[in-house]
C-alpha cells in the first residue's frame, strides 16, 4: 500500500511538473510584442524628444558655443553607448534581461526627472540670449546639474539597449529555420516600431520645446518612459525568460587560459578527439552546438584532453585547464565577427555631429509652411524616420521577394550585402550635405547675410530634405544589417553582449567624432574656421562634409576587404523535441526532485505491467 501511495504521489507530482512544462511552453510568442515594443516605443519617444532638440537646449538656454555642446553631446552619447556592455554582462550573468530593463528604465527615469526639473526652474540656467553676442554661459554648478542628469540616462540605456532585442527574440524561435519560415523580419518591424516613436517625437516633443517651453518639453518624454515601464511589467506574465547561465565574458577568458595552458601540446589530427560535452554544454546551446572549425587553430589546444583529464571522466572538468568544442568555438565566433564590427566606428565618426550641425544650418533658412508656422530645425529629423519607416516596409514586401528569385536567400540578401549597400549610400549622402552647405553660404553670401548669425537665410529649409532621405535609406541597410549580423553570428549565449557591441561601435565612433570635430576646430584657423563657434555662414562646413566623405570611402574598402574574407558560423541545429529531451537529461543529473519523479514513474509502470 505504501508502494502505491508512493507511485500516486509521485504520479501525482508528474502530472503537476508536466502542467508546469506546457505553462512555460505557452509563454512567448508574438501576443508579447505589443508589451515589449510598447515599452521601447515610449522609450524611444523619450529618448529622441529628450536628445533630439538638446543641441538647442545647450546653445539657447545654456549658453554653450556650439562646438562645446555638440561635444558635450557626443561625449555622453558615447558614454550611453558604451555601457550596454554592462548592462549585457549583468543580465547575462545573474540578472536576467527582464529584470535589467525594468530597473534600468527606472534610473533612466531619474535622469529625465532631474533635467526637467532644472528646465522649469530658473537657478539652474544662466540668463537668456537672445542676440547669441557677448552671451553669460552657464556656471559650473548649473552644467554639473546637466552632467548628472546626462550620466542617469546613459546609465539607464545601458541596461535598456543591449535587452530589449534579445528578449524579444526569446519570444520566438531563432534558429535559421524558425527565421526562414516567418513571413516578417523581427529586426525590420523594430526597427519601424522605433521610427513610429522618433517621428512622434520628433514633431509633438520638439514643437512644444520651440514654442510652449522646455519644462513641458522635457516632461513630457519624461511622462512617456513612465508609461513604458509600466506597459513592460504589465505584460511580464506572458513572457518567456531565459535563465542566465554565467557571464559569457568568464567563459571566453576561460578558453584564452586554457589555449594559454596547453600551448605546447600537439593538436590531435581528428577534431573528434576534442573535448566534447553536451550535457555540459546544454544550457548556453539550446538552439544547437556550434560545430568545429579550422580557424584559429591555436585555441583548439584548449579542448585537448590529455591522459590525467582522460583518466578523471566522473567529475565535471575544471574548465579553466579544459574547454569543450562549443565553447571554444563561441570564442572564435566573436573574433570573426570583430574586423567587420569595427567598421561601424568610421561610419558612427563621420555621421556623430551632423544631427548637431544640420539642426543649426536649418535655424538659419526659411522654415515657414504658411504664413503663421514654421518647422522647427529638430523636425526636419521627421524625413529621416519617415523615409526609413515607409522603407522598411518596401525592403520587406517588395525588395526580398525580388532579392529572392534571384539569391535564393530567404532575407533577399545576406546582412553583410546589406552592410555594404547602406556604407554606399551613407557616403553620397554626405556628399550630397556638402553641396547643399555650399548652396546655403551662396545664398547667404548673395543677400549680405553672412556677418549675421540670427539673420534668416531666404533659401528654404527643404533643401536639407534629400540628405534626410539618404540617412534614412543607409539606416535601412546600414544599421538594421548590422544588428542583424552581431545578433545571428555571435554564439546565442551571447546576445545581449553582442547587442552591446553594436552599441560599442555607437560609443567609440561618438569619441573619434568628439576627437576629429576638436581637431577640426582647432586647426582651420580662427577667420576662417570650418567649425565657428556662433557664426555658421563665416564656416567651412562643406569642407567637414567633404573631409567625412572620403573617411567613408577608405572605411568603405577595409569593409568590403573583411567582408570578403569573412566565414559564417558553423551551427548544428536541433529541433524542439531534441532541446526538450536534452534539457531533461541535464536536469537529472542536476535536480534529485526529478530523478525522484523519473524513479515513481518507472516503478507505476512495473506496477501495472504486474496487474496486466
Amino acid at each position: 500500500m505504501e508502494i502505491e501511495k508512493s507511485t500516486k504521489s509521485n504520479a501525482e507530482m508528474g502530472e503537476k511538473e508536466e502542467k508546469k512544462k506546457k505553462k512555460k511552453h505557452r509563454r512567448g510568442g508574438i501576443r508579447t510584442l505589443p508589451f515589449i515594443l510598447a515599452n521601447e516605443v515610449c522609450d524611444r519617444f523619450a529618448s529622441a524628444g529628450f536628445h533630439g532638440n538638446l543641441i538647442s537646449y545647450l546653445t539657447q538656454e545654456l549658453n554653450m558655443p556650439l562646438v562645446s555642446a555638440s561635444n558635450t553631446l557626443t561625449n555622453f552619447g558615447g558614454t550611453s553607448s558604451f555601457t550596454p556592455l554592462i548592462g549585457a554582462i549583468v543580465a547575462d550573468s545573474f540578472a536576467g534581461r527582464f529584470w535589467t530593463i525594468t530597473v534600468a528604465s527606472l534610473i533612466y527615469e531619474l535622469g529625465l526627472i532631474s533635467i526637467t526639473v532644472s528646465a522649469i526652474l530658473p537657478q539652474f540656467r544662466p540668463p537668456p540670449c537672445p542676440t547669441q553676442v557677448n552671451c553669460q554661459e552657464a556656471t559650473s554648478s548649473q552644467l554639473w546639474i546637466l552632467y548628472i542628469s546626462l550620466l542617469l540616462t546613459s546609465v539607464g540605456s545601458g541596461g535598456i539597449r543591449p535587452c530589449v532585442v534579445p528578449f524579444s527574440a526569446d519570444q520566438f524561435d531563432m534558429t535559421k529555420s524558425g527565421v526562414a519560415s516567418r513571413k516578417w523580419n523581427l529586426f525590420n518591424w523594430y526597427f519601424f516600431s522605433m521610427g513610429l516613436a522618433s517621428l512622434s517625437a520628433l514633431t509633438i516633443v520638439v514643437y512644444i520645446q520651440d514654442n510652449m517651453g522646455w519644462g513641458w518639453g522635457l516632461g513630457i518624454p519624461c511622462i512617456a518612459m513612465l508609461i513604458s515601464i509600466i506597459a513592460f511589467v504589465l505584460g511580464s506574465p506572458l513572457y518567456k525568460t531565459v535563465k542566465p547561465e554565467g557571464s559569457p565574458l568568464v567563459r571566453l577568458a576561460q578558453v584564452t587560459v586554457a589555449a594559454i595552458k596547453k600551448r605546447k601540446e600537439a593538436l590531435p589530427e581528428d577534431p573528434q578527439l576534442l573535448y566534447h560535452n553536451w550535457e555540459l554544454d546544454t544550457p548556453i546551446s539550446l538552439e544547437g552546438r556550434l560545430l568545429h572549425s579550422n580557424q584559429y587553430k591555436w585555441l583548439d589546444k584548449a579542448a585537448i584532453v590529455t591522459e590525467e583529464e582522460a583518466r578523471d571522466q566522473t567529475t565535471t572538468p575544471n574548465l579553466w585547464k579544459l574547454a569543450t568544442v562549443h565553447r571554444v568555438e563561441e570564442l572564435k565566433s566573436i573574433i570573426r565577427m570583430l574586423p567587420i564590427w569595427a567598421s561601424g566606428i568610421l561610419l558612427i565618426t563621420s555621421s556623430s555631429h551632423l544631427h548637431s550641425f544640420v539642426i543649426q544650418q536649418a535655424r538659419t533658412m526659411d522654415r515657414h509652411l504658411s504664413p503663421s508656422f514654421q518647422i522647427s530645425p529638430a523636425s526636419m529629423s521627421i524625413f529621416s524616420v519617415l523615409t526609413m519607416m515607409s522603407g522598411v516596409v518596401l525592403y520587406e514586401r517588395l525588395f526580398v521577394p525580388f532579392a529572392r528569385r534571384f539569391t535564393g536567400n530567404p532575407s533577399g540578401i545576406t546582412c553583410l550585402q546589406r552592410m555594404g549597400i547602406g556604407f554606399i549610400i551613407n557616403i553620397i549622402a554626405t556628399v550630397v550635405a556638402g553641396l547643399m552647405e555650399m548652396k546655403r553660404k551662396s545664398f547667404a553670401a548673395k543677400y549680405h547675410l553672412l556677418d549675421d548669425p540670427k539673420a534668416t537665410i531666404p533659401i528654404s529649409v527643404f533643401w536639407l530634405v534629400p540628405q534626410y532621405c539618404l540617412h534614412g535609406v543607409a539606416e535601412i541597410f546600414m544599421s538594421v544589417g548590422h544588428l542583424e549580423f552581431l545578433f545571428e553570428q555571435a554564439p546565442e549565449s551571447m546576445r545581449s553582449s553582442a547587442t552591446a557591441l553594436y552599441c560599442i561601435t555607437t560609443a567609440i565612433g561618438n569619441y573619434m567624432g568628439t576627437l576629429l570635430v576638436s581637431l577640426v576646430h582647432k586647426y582651420t584657423g580662427k577667420e576662417n574656421n570650418w567649425l565657428p563657434d556662433r557664426n555658421l555662414n563665416r564656416g567651412g562646413l562643406d569642407y567637414y562634409y567633404f573631409l567625412l566623405s572620403g573617411i567613408q570611402v577608405v572605411n568603405l574598402v577595409y569593409y568590403l576587404i573583411c567582408a570578403w574574407f569573412y566565414t559564417y558560423k558553423p551551427v548544428d541545429e536541433i529541433s524542439e523535441r531534441t532541446k526538450e529531451e536534452d534539457l531533461e537529461q541535464a536536469n537529472e543529473h542536476i535536480s534529485p526532485d526529478d530523478k525522484l519523479l523519473k524513479d515513481g514513474r518507472d516503478e507505476e509502470k512495473r506496477e501495472l505491467t504486474k496487474d496486466e
